[in-house]
C-alpha cells in the first residue's frame, strides 16, 4: 500500500514536473533576494504577521458578539482583543517587535538544543550522535542570535525566512528532476507480482 502511494505521489510531480520546477526557482530567487535585503524582508514578515493577528482578533471578537449566550464570550472577547492590540503595536512598531520575536526565537533555540542534547545523552537512542549535532548547531544559532541583539532582531528573521525559501525551492526542484528519471523504475516495481 505504501509503495502504491509512493508511486500515485510520483506520477502526480511527473505530470507536473514543470510547475515543480517553476515554483522551486522561483522559491530560490525569492529567498535569495530575501537573503540580500534581510532588514527588509524581516519588517514585511513582522507587519504581515501584525495584519494577520489583527484580522484574527477582530473575527474572534466577532465571533463573541454572535454567540453571546455561550459561556466563552470573554474568552473569545480578551482573546480576541490581545490579538489585534499585538497586531496593531506589531505594525506600529515593526523594528520592536522584530527585536522582541528574535530574543524569542534565540531563546527557543538554546532551550531546543539544551532539550535534544539531554535527551541523546539521557535515553538509548539510535543515531544519538545526529541529535546531539542537531541540538548543537541549535545551541550554537541561540547564542549566536543572543551575542548579537538586539541588533540582530533586524535581520535575523529575514535571513531564517530567506535560507528556508531557498532550501524549499531546491527541494522542490530536486524533486522535480527525480521523478524524470525514476520513471523507468517506478514502472518495473509496479509491473511486478
Amino acid at each position: 500500500m505504501a509503495l502504491l502511494v509512493s508511486q500515485l505521489g510520483i506520477e502526480e510531480v511527473r505530470a507536473h514536473r514543470t510547475w515543480f520546477l517553476c515554483l522551486g526557482a522561483m522559491l530560490i530567487v525569492i529567498g535569495t533576494i530575501a537573503i540580500g535585503s534581510t532588514e527588509l524582508m524581516t519588517m514585511v514578515s513582522v507587519m504581515l504577521l501584525g495584519w494577520l493577528l489583527i484580522f484574527g482578533g477582530l473575527f474572534e471578537i466577532v465571533h463573541g458578539f454572535a454567540r453571546r449566550a455561550w459561556g466563552g464570550f470573554f474568552i473569545n472577547l480578551m482573546g480576541g482583543a490581545l490579538y489585534a492590540v499585538t497586531g496593531i503595536l506589531m505594525i506600529t512598531h515593526p523594528g520592536v517587535a522584530a527585536v522582541t520575536l528574535t530574543l524569542m526565537i534565540a531563546m527557543l533555540l538554546i532551550v531546543a538544543g539544551t532539550f535534544r542534547i539531554f535527551v541523546a545523552f539521557s535515553t538509548p537512542i539510535h543515531h544519538r550522535g545526529w541529535l546531539i549535532l542537531n541540538g548543537a548547531i541549535s545551541l550554537f544559532l541561540g547564542f549566536s542570535i543572543m551575542s548579537w541583539w538586539p541588533s540582530s532582531g533586524l535581520w535575523v528573521i529575514g535571513l531564517f525566512i530567506g535560507i528556508d525559501m531557498i532550501f524549499d525551492g531546491w527541494t522542490e526542484v530536486m524533486l522535480a528532476l527525480s521523478s524524470r528519471s525514476s520513471g523507468g523504475s517506478a514502472t518495473a516495481q509496479t509491473a511486478g507480482p
